[in-house]
């Protein structure tokens, strides 16, 4: 059974919501912002008039998620009330506490995610380690773990580009997870993921250590200012892989994009390869090659902001990108995040895509140091 003070901490938590997201001031946004969808004319530039009303949307969003804390927050004082009268058990006590509780912290997090970018769509890519087929193994798994967290948290998710391993396991994997605040959430994913295991791949059972890299970018869209020079660019087209017989693609769709990328701030060079064999439509693949190489580009802008912040708040605890970020240690049922110290002996539902408690102590400890 709950006590008096959980109770009086979910109301006082509902409470500072209310101020903080400043609900009454989004109610008056939406209605100003819904005035402008009904201008004669407003369908006639189609782009503009969807930004529009994803910007409603998302101001909505805001809105009613706090009814929906408020209402379980009420439920649970009524709960508490009616238990005095003995109208309902502690078990449904608990559990109405358990909904309000959870339904506050979703919100307070979500609520750290206050960057343009964090709002975003995003293209997350693995690629294995050295080690061949024991980190292609590993960099497999972990695009199961994205594809899971995606599922289970109803994220809409496609694969740009996938490379399968020479005996097992993927070399390297593209995947678009769309929908709201996606990057907000896995942008944390950024690093290297270390994997500790008797590998089932080594005759000796030996304990192996195995690396994958994961990059997340923002999924830019059509609304974001993105400079594309198409002097450095060029592309190559092939087959896109297949298993043969009749499923095998004749035609060259798969495309392939190289830009020469010169960095503004410091002068260095390096050039950007993306492959995209996500449909048999060539111009499709391009157009998605197209929007990833805007996103690589638009997340290059954005970790030179945090660079540049990181300078001025060099008190604050730097953000290292590319860094060694987390061990999954199964023989020790331990999976570890280095920059947070958050750890949880639950390895299986970690690889089935619970990482949620990762997300969580990333944003609580990075979230006032970002842009």
């Amino acid at each position: 059974m709950i006590t008096i003070e959980q109770l009086k901490d979910v109301k006082e938590r509902t409470e500072a919501l209310y101020r903080y997201l400043d609900i009454e001031g989004k109610k008056i946004q939406v209605e100003e912002e819904q005035l402008r969808t009904q201008a004669p004319g407003f369908w006639d530039d189609q782009k503009a008039a969807e930004a529009q009303m994803k910007k409603v949307k998302a101001l909505q969003q805001w809105i009613t998620g706090y009814q929906e804390v408020k209402t379980l927050a009420d439920e649970l004082q009524l709960s508490f009330d009616f238990y005095k009268d003995e109208l309902v058990t502690e078990e449904e006590v608990d559990e109405a506490y358990s909904k309000a509780i959870s339904a506050v912290e979703e919100l307070e997090l979500k609520n750290m995610l206050h960057s343009e970018a964090d709002q975003m769509d995003c293209v997350l890519k693995i690629n294995s380690g050295a080690g061949g087929t024991e980190s292609q193994d590993w960099a497999s798994m972990l695009m199961r773990m994205y594809m899971r967290w995606a599922e289970s948290n109803g994220y809409k998710l496609s694969v740009a580009n996938l490379q399968e391993g020479d005996e097992a396991g993927i070399k390297t994997v593209t995947m678009n997870i769309e929908g709201s605040y996606a990057y907000g959430y896995l942008k944390g994913e950024n690093g290297v993921h270390r994997l500790v295991r008797v590998s089932p791949y080594n005759a000796q059972g030996k304990r192996m250590t195995s690396f994958a890299s994961v990059f997340v970018t923002p999924l830019v869209d059509d609304s974001i200012e993105v400079t594309v020079e198409p002097a450095r660019l060029s592309w190559d087209t092939f087959r896109s892989g297949g298993a043969g017989g009749q499923n095998v693609n004749k035609v060259e769709s798969g495309v392939r994009l190289r830009y020469q990328y010169k960095d503004p701030y410091t002068g260095e060079e390096e050039e950007i390869l993306i492959e995209n064999t996500e449909t048999r439509d060539q111009p499709k693949n391009k157009e998605n090659a197209m929007r990833q190489l805007r996103s690589i580009l638009y997340d290059k802008e954005l970790q030179h902001r945090m660079e540049e912040q990181a300078k001025v708040e060099a008190g604050k605890k730097k953000i290292e990108w590319g860094s060694q970020i987390r061990s999954y240690v199964f023989d020790d049922r331990r999976v570890k995040d280095h920059r947070t110290n958050y750890q949880t002996s639950d390895v299986n539902g970690v690889m089935d895509g619970k990482i949620d408690g990762f997300i969580k102590a990333y944003l609580m400890e990075f979230s006032d140091s970002e842009i």
